[in-house]
């Protein structure tokens, strides 16, 4: 093995430039205010428990004649389809003509121990998109999953296809036994149910760490070193903290709901295969025959594509559409490539499907 070489000029350099992006840092933090994520205007139009729905407000009427309803997973705040001016799927969207609504699920506590998916699905959606339909007046809403919402999205629409228009998932796990998902291996040999009668609700700070732990040199060490080459710039160190703010503001996890969620679906696999029951109604992804957009991304090490592209064939569905996008799991939204690729795509096909 050769002896490692050293250029002494060159190792001098970079110590002298560490040390200055040190020190400019040191100002720069000084200058940094708090930062906060949400940052399109926005009212609610309904409420119930600690669910609240928002409508998004643009500079422009929307054009589009029905409303997108989007829900979002569970296990992360939703704002990050909105996260800052320049990096917002929902901005992007209203500039287009749509018009936006949000399911926030807000934090569950001890009073929500025993919300079952029965409760989140035939419960909370349901409820929601009655309440945005009756909003805008029409009669059926279009839906955009993301990520376990996205699995929500797709047990709604084959539960109550009358209320649904065109189904859009975003980086949504439909095969949860692909070889690559980290998350079904570790999940597949857990005993939820101890899991669940010890802890209750599962607490964010240990979902956190599990997800944190699927990339361990990225996600604990390479991302904080690579801080130091954007200490001396203010908006790269204001949108670094801010993703973080987001990372770690999360919600805990209904104890239920977590139960059943691991057990039919990333045990059971039970959404794909067929065999799984909601509030007593039998999910069968053949009777979803509406219109579907599926965006996946090709990075993703939280829902990896395959998990995703078993959506082509499993539904009824004779208008599929897929987007692999050159990104991964919160690249898909934030990413400059996001922000042109992504919500173009899903205006132009809902365009097409009024």
């Amino acid at each position: 093995m050769e002896p490692i070489k050293i250029d002494p000029a060159k190792a001098l350099d970079e110590a002298l430039n560490l040390q200055r992006k040190l020190a400019e840092g040191f100002r720069t933090l000084r200058e940094v205010e708090d930062v906060d994520f949400g940052v399109t205007d926005k009212e609610a139009v309904y409420r119930e428990d600690k669910l609240v729905v928002y409508r998004f407000k643009g500079d422009r009427k929307p054009t589009a004649k029905r409303p997108i309803l989007i829900v979002y997973a569970l296990v992360n705040r939703p704002y990050m389809v909105d996260l800052q001016d320049d990096r917002s799927l929902v901005r992007n969207l209203l500039a287009l003509g749509e018009d936006v609504y949000l399911i926030d699920w807000g934090y569950p506590d001890g009073a929500d121990r025993w919300l079952n998916l029965d409760d989140y699905i035939n419960g909370y959606i349901d409820r929601s998109v009655e309440a945005v339909a009756a909003h805008a007046g029409v009669d059926r809403v279009n839906l955009l999953g993301i990520c376990q919402g996205g699995a929500f999205s797709l047990c709604y629409a084959a539960l109550h296809p009358e209320k649904v228009r065109n189904l859009i998932t975003m980086v949504t796990p439909v095969d949860f036994h692909t070889p690559d998902n980290l998350l079904s291996h570790w999940t597949r040999q857990l005993d939820v149910d101890l899991f669940v009668d010890t802890l209750g609700n599962v607490p964010a700070d240990l979902m956190n760490w599990c997800y944190l732990t699927l990339k361990p040199m990225r996600l604990f060490q390479q991302k904080y070193v690579g801080l130091v080459d954007i200490l001396d710039d203010k908006a790269e160190l204001e949108n670094f903290l801010r993703m973080e703010k987001w990372i770690f503001d999360s919600p805990d996890q209904a104890g239920e709901a977590f139960r059943e969620f691991i057990r039919d679906f990333f045990q059971g696999n039970k959404l794909l295969r067929g065999g799984l029951t909601i509030g007593g109604r039998a999910v069968d992804l053949r009777m979803i025959d509406h219109p579907i957009l599926n965006i996946f991304a090709e990075q993703d090490h939280l829902v990896p594509p395959a998990a995703s592209r078993a959506l082509d064939g499993a539904t009824g569905s004779e208008d599929y559409t897929q987007l692999a996008f050159k990104g991964g799991h919160i690249g898909i939204y934030v990413s400059g490539r996001a922000q042109r690729e992504v919500p173009p795509t899903i205006h132009d096909w809902l365009a097409a499907r009024p």
